[in-house]
């Protein structure tokens, strides 16, 4: 080789060193893909990119402004019959029209490349002229939402659910019964287990709190995967669990099954189709929610699906007990009674306490109804270790916004209605974890009436600390009154 080759090859490699790479983290992998040097001398010999590249960098106000939605409507009504026509649906004639590939699936089939393109060396989308924009939008858009039931299934075949849900000490720590061999039904858990993976789900398509139109396709979101996960948790229903040890195996199981309605989502979608009467692929990119998608935080994900169904199971266990809910006095004021301190939530200015009426195991005393009042079973497990993510004010919390809503009536049809209702509004009802309405459904007793009723008797008792008992039998027949 000589010296004016080397040189020549020495010039060309100094100025690629020089050259500005494109920021690879705002991008995704189809643009990472083609992502190229960009210095002086490449330049002048080959630009590669075309024309799509003044694109990137695309936000969900960008698919505002420029009318996706209604471009995305008309261009689906206008190739119906070619989305009709091709094997692959809705994927397969868009990537023929935006690509000139008609074998673009975007299907969950085991392939990691079949949602994948290159947007700078594509003659056709370069070459689509005032629609470049929106056919590279439309891309983008199909891509990240494939990617995201691809990371939802992925987080929820983790070891994570399994390990925070399938737990020997059930019974042992939130249930004390005289006979630890009964079972009862899972049908109320697995009715709001459902809207517990939708809300994941949800949760999963969230940066923050969207608006609008994106809020919309967030709904969808939820709709969808609860629509198609409802039969496969069904089959549950008739199960019993022993309240000791299997009913985290029973919850963990059903999530990783939903990953069965993440993948019938995604190739519904993807050919057109509308997917459990949450609506097609427009109802899903609406507003722009995945123009800009930035992917599943797989471990925020399972952290939360983790809570709230942990939460779930542990108010189940807990409506089988004595364990109620009683204040609506003044915060700070022991005109009804101190209350247990380490118990308590204070919200708009009254304080609400949780309470286990616990009874003797001696049958002639248990005859007379006595007892007294302690912490629930499992209290002192809440907020540490496995527990971590559910703690006494979530219980609290969570307990009284459901019986705003729904009374002592609160369903899970209710449940997730109003999650329906949260998301449309943009909000996210998975950033409250474990204390979002609905997951607990304790009973709530409202004795503030009493505080303006100085003739009640024995109203200094209605409200006792932990550990009081004959006494507190008196201010339970008032508060029944």
């Amino acid at each position: 080789m000589n010296s004016s080759v080397l040189l020549a090859f020495f010039s060309l490699f100094w100025q690629l060193s020089l050259s500005t790479p494109i920021v690879a983290s705002s991008l995704s992998k189809t643009q990472r893909s083609s992502t190229v040097f960009s210095g002086p001398l490449l330049k002048s010999l080959h630009q590669r990119c075309g024309p799509v590249t003044a694109f990137y960098g695309q936000t969900q106000a960008d698919w505002q402004t420029y009318g996706l939605d209604v471009w995305l409507n008309n261009w689906i009504i206008a190739n119906a019959n070619k989305i009709e026509s091709n094997s692959l649906g809705f994927a397969g004639a868009f990537g023929q029209w935006a690509l000139g590939n008609p074998d673009w699936s975007c299907r969950d089939d085991g392939s990691d490349s079949d949602c994948d393109f290159n947007a700078c060396d594509s003659v056709v989308l370069n070459g689509k002229g005032n629609e470049t924009r929106q056919a590279y939008y439309v891309l983008e858009s199909t891509n990240r939402l494939h990617s995201y039931f691809e990371g939802l299934s992925e987080a929820y075949t983790t070891a994570a659910i399994a390990s925070a849900l399938s737990k020997d000490k059930w019974a042992l720590t939130f249930y004390k019964d005289k006979d630890d061999k009964s079972t009862t039904a899972l049908k109320e858990i697995l009715n709001v287990a459902t809207t517990i993976v939708g809300i994941g789900t949800a949760f999963a398509g969230l940066a923050g709190p969207v608006a609008g139109a994106a809020a919309g396709a967030s709904s969808a979101l939820f709709s969808g995967v609860v629509g198609a996960a409802t039969p496969l948790i069904g089959q549950h229903q008739n199960d019993v669990f022993q309240k000791s040890a299997d009913l985290g195996d029973i919850l963990s199981k059903i999530v990783v099954e939903s990953i069965k309605a993440f993948t019938a989502a995604n190739n519904e979608l993807m050919q057109g189709h509308n997917f459990e009467d949450s609506g097609d692929i427009r109802a899903y990119m609406q507003g722009g929610l995945f123009v800009d998608y930035g992917g599943v935080n797989k471990n925020a994900l399972v952290d939360v699906t983790n809570n709230l169904l942990t939460g779930n199971a542990i108010n189940e266990l807990y409506r089988t007990q004595k364990i109620y809910i009683m204040g609506g006095a003044p915060c700070n004021d022991d005109t009804l009674g101190p209350g247990p301190a380490n118990a308590v939530v204070c919200r708009n200015g009254l304080a609400w306490y949780l309470y286990y009426w616990e009874e003797p195991d001696h049958l002639i005393l248990n005859s007379h109804k006595w007892g007294w009042t302690n912490p629930p079973p499992g209290f002192d497990q809440l907020g540490k270790d496995d527990y971590a993510g559910v703690t006494v004010e979530d219980i609290i919390n969570s307990s009284l916004d459901a019986y705003g809503q729904g009374g002592y009536n609160y369903s899970a049809d209710i449940a997730a209605t109003r999650a329906v209702d949260t998301l449309k509004a943009g909000l996210n009802p998975a950033a409250q974890g474990a204390a979002w309405e609905g997951t607990f459904t304790i009973p709530v007793c409202d004795i503030g009436w009493a505080y303006n009723a100085p003739d009640v008797p024995d109203r200094g008792y209605f409200l006792q600390p932990s550990g009081a008992d004959d006494e507190f039998s008196k201010s339970e027949a008032h508060v029944q009154k």
